[in-house]
């Protein structure tokens, strides 16, 4: 099968780019052009995001749908940005992307941007979801609540061990992977999730191509071989821990100079007063978090 692999861990290719719904330029002004429709309509034509955008709309909308669920109704650019764990400049000009947004000095409608983000990463359409592999992994992936409210259905689970197919996990009966190609078919799945062991992921991967899944989740510590036109996610466990394991070290090693920063601080404190507003602990070290978003 024409493909290639997986050049790091969590994107095999991305030949041509994510989509999103809208019309507005590069720097977040809107031009209107009469053979296109309105970029605030839910037809509206698609443009290409870059990658680092798409991965932080999808952290917007996680936010904004807890903000939702706490009954906020408006939200600042900072406020927003904060809570995600961007700078606002940032923020601002990912939403640039979606065409006009929120009103100066006023803020963002929380419902409205978040339906606005929706379109733009296609859930206003739903996804039908069928996973692969029902052991510990899979069966936890099935009876996650958070799916379905983010707009992906899990419609079949498949495998290939006689002991789990006829089982029921989370109201769905597990199916013979025999069946996943005319299964997927008879489904409408959209999304297909490979949760097996590595060495018959690749396999499954390509009932899938087969059967018209264009985008692929996957578990195997190993890439995939896919066609172009197919878009492929890899989660690697252990990877994502040793990054962890990496920033747990780094913070170990600070912790000693901040410290003694907190207590020099709070002894000039003691003794002078300061003209100019005294900077915090974590700003006179230069600390800064991390603003990626690894979320199920």
């Amino acid at each position: 099968m024409a493909g290639r692999g997986a050049t790091n861990v969590t994107e095999q290719h991305q030949p041509h780019g994510f989509s999103a719904r809208g019309v507005a330029g590069a720097d977040g002004g809107a031009r209107p052009d009469p053979s296109r429709p309105d970029p605030s309509r839910p037809d509206a034509t698609v443009r290409d995001l870059p990658q680092a955008t798409v991965t932080r709309l999808a952290a917007y909308l996680r936010v904004l749908g807890v903000m939702a669920d706490d009954g906020t109704l408006i939200v600042s650019s900072e406020e927003l940005a904060t809570a995600a764990g961007v700078g606002s400049a940032k923020l601002r000009k990912d939403l640039s992307f979606l065409g006009p947004n929120g009103v100066r000095g006023v803020g963002y409608d929380v419902t409205k941007l978040r339906a606005r983000i929706e379109a733009a990463l296609g859930l206003d359409r739903g996804h039908q979801v069928v996973l692969v592999g029902v052991g510990n992994l899979g069966q936890a992936l099935a009876r996650y609540g958070g799916f379905g409210r983010r707009g992906f259905t899990m419609v079949g689970l498949f495998d290939r061990n006689p002991s789990r197919i006829g089982s029921v996990v989370d109201g769905l009966t597990v199916r013979d992977v025999a069946d996943l190609e005319s299964a997927c078919r008879e489904l409408h799945a959209t999304i297909g999730v490979v949760a097996t062991p590595d060495d018959s992921a690749q396999e499954v991967c390509d009932h899938l191509v087969n059967a018209g899944v264009r985008c692929i989740l996957t578990f195997a510590a190993s890439p995939l071989d896919v066609p172009r036109h197919v878009e492929i996610r890899r989660v690697d466990l252990a990877v994502e821990m040793q990054v962890l394991s990496f920033h747990s070290a780094r913070n170990a090693e600070s912790e000693p100079g901040a410290a003694a920063a907190a207590v020099g601080l709070g002894a000039a404190r003691a003794t002078t007063a300061r003209t100019a507003p005294a900077r915090s602990a974590s700003t006179a070290l230069g600390s800064t978090k991390n603003g990626s978003v690894i979320a199920p």
